[in-house]
């Protein structure tokens, strides 16, 4: 949802930071996506881009069920930084040992480890 909320050229940036392949993404955010696109506003606009972006990207099934705890099961499975903007789980990634690419500025990201 980056492109849309924080002008942010999202997968320019994420070949700027990493030499890696294509972005893992676990299934729930993908739900968590099409639940937000049934909402209206700038929230549904952004998540209906973040769900075509996904076309992009490696969807990954993992054994959790709710999307910020798929994020953590899939960073630490893979031994990859996780990618977001939300504070609480941006502070949870790094608690666990998790680094995360987040936004630094007005529309760069950066890796922050832990």
């Amino acid at each position: 949802m980056m492109p849309v909320e924080c002008d942010v050229r999202l997968f320019d940036e994420l070949d700027r930071l990493c030499e890696a392949p294509d972005p893992l993404v676990p299934r729930p955010v993908e739900r968590e996506l099409d639940t937000l696109t049934a909402d209206g506003g700038e929230p549904a606009r952004a998540a209906r881009v973040g769900r075509d972006l996904l076309a992009r990207c490696e969807l990954r099934a993992t054994e959790a069920g709710y999307a910020d705890d798929a994020v953590l099961e899939l960073a630490r499975a893979v031994d990859a930084p996780a990618v977001t903007n939300d504070q609480p789980l941006r502070d949870r990634l790094l608690a666990a040992d998790v680094s995360v690419i987040g936004l630094r500025g007005k529309n760069k990201l950066a890796l922050t480890q832990p």
